[in-house]
């Protein structure tokens, strides 16, 4: 791993998309089963950066990332302790230990992940690779690794791809020569110095055609950042072209043309699991958070066993998967294979903790964004966790509660789903409950789990939520005008073109009640302060307005401040008639030092709510 750098946006990727599109390899975005698929025209596949080059959002190679919930990160190699100068003397190590692919595809299924990512061909880690490569330049082992754990992955139905590095820089680390340019020179009949990036860029290059002509069945590669040679050699459109199947990771660096970016070791929340709050490309873009199980230490092994914190990382498993963030969750193999005892004992934990309350992590999406459901974040009384709701029926929910409230009363905003019944997932106890003014209590709570109380809850459909309503902005960017905001399709968002005071208004086409505001803010910034140029693109200070004929507006009903809190917001309303609605945004939280985000507001999706849903049954007492 390096530490993360700040996107780049490079021309040669635009050559390689087209490129790409050329060759039949991109495909239009895929509506989420509860909608109704937009026009051509409507799809937003822009680069949010640049709002340029076009993003492949939602590809049929994505699908098993998309379905996943995580993957295993094994960083392995010649510098894993006792580290080895001499391949050879490795290999053989590795084998008299024991080495075993049945294993890494064993403890993955206990951490119920559903791939595993091998990083040996790793920059810090001598530069191994885990396979008989014709190639010379760096460690290539006889016994075929990689192979052997395709094939026992694929026979559990779980994949591997391969970490890739593009940096030269560690080439002599711990004071060794891990790239022999002379052979690699030899091997090409030129001079080809792997210490540098442009060599190194050649060296890789070929690499990837060798790994791609031997592993049909590798579910991809996972890039650690760019090369310009690998650029401009139009890499990752031969990639896509060579093995459709295959998807590409990008390790910090959102590049448009790859599938997924991975956000590295995010630490600094409140609360510490809440590692989303430090993700900053938005959804649905397919996002992954990876971070390391051993509390302390280096990725890879280096002679300790130090501990896991089960509280922080079930809880970062969790929150990912309440924000459709898959988790890489790394652990460090010794040379054998095999986990130190902390990690081991973790992996056999997860086995039996995450079985009874799967259904509500796998095929589930993060609730209260996009993709709907109840409100996640800070509830009351110090309560925090995030909410799940299934693809596939959007009436099934959950409420992971991480962090328990200091009462026995759970409150949680209900965004206008009626609800029918809550129980306890785990036990399949009932819970009292009530619904009330666009929240969900919960009563008579306690005993609750260490680590993640969930509740099923059961729902009969939303109400009260204005349809048909036509939005418009009073200022927005190119291509992101006001009625994205308000067209039921979540890959379409409203940007105000960093104008500010900003207004969006809702034509309700006739006189209505008006009770509530519901706001989708873009996932697209941190939600949290990490620094002066990582700040919150949300709105802060704002207005609402009725009128009857969109021309007198009178007094604000309503003015506020909302949170610098990530999922949907509420802004409730004295009940009142009128035509029109105004949302007045005067301020977002970014402060004028962060140059990216200041006066930037992205809209996903604004409604008007003209009443609370109601129970569709009785709560339970």
């Amino acid at each position: 791993m390096k530490p993360p750098t700040v996107p780049r946006r490079r021309a040669a990727v635009i050559v390689l998309f087209v490129l790409a599109t050329v060759l039949g390899l991109t495909h239009p975005a895929v509506p989420a089963a509860s909608q109704t698929p937009p026009s051509a025209a409507a799809l937003d596949l822009r680069d949010p950066a640049t709002s340029a080059t076009p993003l492949d959002l939602e590809n049929p190679r994505q699908r098993f990332l998309r379905n996943s919930v995580g993957g295993l990160f094994l960083h392995w190699g010649l510098r894993t302790a006792p580290a080895h100068t001499d391949c050879a003397a490795w290999e053989n190590d590795v084998t008299n230990g024991g080495w075993s692919p049945d294993y890494w595809v064993r403890e993955a299924q206990k951490l119920h992940t559903q791939y595993l990512v091998l990083a040996s061909f790793h920059s810090r880690l001598g530069y191994a690779r885990a396979w008989p490569s014709k190639i010379p330049g760096s460690c290539s082992t006889e016994r075929d690794f990689l192979g052997e754990l395709v094939t026992a992955a694929k026979a559990k139905g779980l994949k591997v791809i391969l970490y890739m590095t593009d940096d030269p820089q560690w080439h002599a680390e711990g004071g060794h020569e891990w790239l022999d340019s002379a052979a690699y020179s030899a091997y090409k009949g030129k001079n080809v110095d792997l210490t540098t990036r442009d060599g190194f860029g050649q060296f890789s290059y070929d690499n990837f055609f060798e790994v791609m002509d031997r592993y049909p069945d590798l579910g991809g590669f996972w890039i650690d950042n760019d090369n310009a040679y690998w650029e401009s050699n139009n890499l990752y459109a031969r990639i896509y072209q060579k093995r459709p199947n295959y998807t590409i990771s990008n390790n910090n660096e959102d590049t448009p043309i790859m599938d997924m970016i991975s956000n590295e070791q995010k630490t600094g929340m409140t609360p510490a699991y809440d590692y989303p709050q430090a993700v900053y490309t938005a959804q649905p873009r397919l996002t992954e958070a990876d971070f390391k199980l051993p509390s302390t230490g280096a990725w890879w092994y280096g002679g300790t066993d130090p501990s896991v914190d089960k509280m922080l990382t079930l809880g970062r498993l969790v929150t990912n998967a309440g924000s459709s963030v898959k988790a890489l969750m790394a652990e460090t193999a010794q040379v054998n294979g095999t986990f130190p005892a902390n990690q081991a004992d973790f992996n056999n934990f997860a086995n039996s903790y995450l079985g009874p309350i799967w259904e509500s992590l796998h095929g589930t999406e993060g609730g209260g964004y996009m993709y709907g459901g109840l409100k996640p974040g800070f509830w009351n009384d110090g309560a925090h966790g995030v909410t799940t709701i299934s693809r596939t029926d959007p009436d099934r929910q959950y409420i992971h509660v991480l962090t328990p409230p200091g009462t026995s009363t759970l409150r949680v905003r209900d965004n206008g789903y009626r609800i029918a019944s809550v129980t306890n997932l785990r036990t399949g106890a009932a819970v009292s409950w009530s619904q009330s003014g666009g929240v969900l209590t919960l009563t008579g709570l306690g005993n609750w789990d260490p680590y993640d109380t969930v509740f099923k809850v059961t729902a009969a459909g939303r109400q009260g939520i204005l349809s048909g309503v036509k939005v418009s902005a009073s200022a927005s960017a190119s291509g992101h005008a006001g009625s994205a905001a308000g067209d039921g399709d979540h890959r379409t968002y409203w940007d105000n073109n960093k104008t500010l005071p900003v207004n969006l208004t809702f034509d309700l086409g006739s006189a209505k009640k008006v009770r509530y505001l519901g706001l989708n803010q873009r996932e697209d910034s941190v939600a949290y302060a990490r620094s002066d140029t990582e700040q919150s693109a949300r709105i802060k200070d704002y207005k609402v307005y009725l009128s009857a004929d969109g021309s007198t507006w009178g007094s604000p009903v309503k003015t506020g401040q909302l949170p610098s809190r990530r999922g949907i917001q509420g802004i409730d309303l004295t009940a009142a008639s009128a035509r029109y609605v105004r949302l007045e945004v005067d301020s977002t939280w970014a402060a004028s030092t962060d140059t990216t985000r200041y006066q930037r507001l992205r809209i996903d999706e604004a409604w008007v709510g003209t009443s609370y849903a109601t129970p569709a049954k009785r709560g339970q007492s």
